[in-house]
């Protein structure tokens, strides 16, 4: 027959004095203060594993842990071996858990989210979200375990964003942070996304298109430009001038290599794979897109090529060659012409989309398949290449004269 232990009294566990050697004051069921000679006093339980051998549990040091804690502490760990659970593995399994939460930091899942998007992203887009994230979230947030991270926390990094005046930049960053919760939760690292809960934290942002002059204004943007061209590099001129001429987009333009332009021809032909529709990870379009080039577009496209013909871009950046011009030199050069935040290089195909209609009576669809928008079903594709080649080719001639008449 065991020997019956009675428990112990607060009493008892508060006036237990060190001795010379450890010793211990048992709780009964496995429960026992151990106190030590320097006095420390420590809540242990032992217990008998399911293979027979015993181990033991710590619970932590009196006054910290109390009796009425550490009988708590007992309670649950027997009723984890009523359920064939070894209480220690329990805990370690715990302890793993939870340092693997605490090393899932902001920025590690933000990386790894990332990683997985790259595959559907254009090499810019890819680029360019993690660069706004290592710029403005990973300093803030960055180093915080995710499923820590407070509403407030998040909210006073987005209005940080917004204080700069960025209000863009700070809603596009609350919706990749939501992406990126959302990822924390399929991998189950948290339970809940705070970014989807923040509807109206942020000032509300009105839709706008691209700044862009209208059809009155472009007599006296010419005018200006003919006045700022001392001050600018030739091929940033001939950008500019292009721009009106053939009104592809910005990066079409300045990333195009010598390559895709036939001068004897006069035939220009971008490669889908670099157009906006091209680059679609989901039915991209693959047809690739003629710039029907008016002589006048032909004749500066002639003159850079003595200037510029010998590297691989038509457009090169100054400070490196192998690589293509910035967007910046096209936004700085109208800043310095007066038209900052009045037109953008964007801004030229809304123009000339209004301009052509109105002055020069030409069908929507023509101008549109000129500006490589997407037709809306597989006939209209198919009578785009049979039929508005030639009329976009009489288009462009027609609204070069035009500009030349102003």
């Amino acid at each position: 027959m065991s020997k019956r232990v009675l428990p112990l009294s607060d009493q008892q566990v508060r006036t237990a004095k060190p001795r010379h050697k450890i010793y211990t004051l048992s709780d009964g069921g496995g429960l026992y203060l151990e106190v030590s000679p320097a006095g420390s006093k420590i809540w242990r339980m032992k217990f008998r594993q399911q293979d027979g051998r015993t181990n033991r549990l710590t619970f932590g040091p009196y006054p910290e842990i109390t009796l009425a804690a550490a009988r708590d502490k007992r309670l649950d760990a027997r009723r984890l071996m009523l359920e064939g659970v070894d209480p220690a593995e329990h805990r370690e399994e715990k302890k793993r858990k939870a340092l693997e939460k605490a090393s899932n930091t902001f920025e590690k899942v933000a990386r790894e989210w990332h990683s997985n998007k790259v595959p559907t992203w254009s090499e810019r887009t890819a680029t360019n979200t993690l660069r706004r994230l290592e710029l403005d979230i990973f300093p803030e947030i960055g180093r915080r375990p995710i499923h820590e991270i407070t509403h407030a926390e998040l909210i006073a990094t987005l209005r940080k964003i917004e204080g700069r005046g960025a209000h863009e930049i700070a809603h596009r960053q609350k919706a990749i942070c939501s992406s990126i919760f959302s990822y924390g939760i399929q991998i189950g690292l948290l339970e809940r996304n705070i970014a989807v809960d923040m509807k109206d934290v942020l000032k509300t942002m009105r839709g706008s298109h691209f700044a862009a002059i209208d059809n009155d204004e472009l007599p006296a943007f010419l005018d200006a430009l003919r006045r700022n061209e001392a001050r600018m590099l030739k091929p940033t001129q001939i950008a500019l001038r292009l721009m009106m001429l053939i009104f592809v987009r910005t990066s079409e333009l300045i990333e195009t290599p010598w390559s895709e332009i036939d001068l004897e021809k006069g035939e220009w032909i971008i490669p889908w794979q670099r157009m906006k529709r091209g680059k679609l990870t989901v039915n991209p379009d693959t047809t690739d897109h003629h710039v029907c080039l008016s002589r006048q577009a032909l004749d500066l496209l002639r003159e850079l090529y003595a200037i510029t013909g010998g590297g691989t871009y038509v457009f090169p950046n100054q400070r490196d060659p192998g690589k293509p011009l910035s967007n910046n030199a096209i936004l700085k050069s109208l800043e310095r012409m007066g038209y900052k935040g009045r037109m953008t290089g964007h801004g030229f195909r809304a123009l000339v989309m209004s301009a052509i209609k109105e002055r020069l009576g030409y069908r929507h669809e023509v101008i549109d398949r000129q500006l490589a928008h997407a037709p809306r079903d597989k006939l209209s594709c198919a009578y785009d290449r049979a039929k508005y080649l030639a009329e976009r080719k009489m288009m462009m001639q027609a609204w070069a004269d035009y500009l030349d008449s102003l």
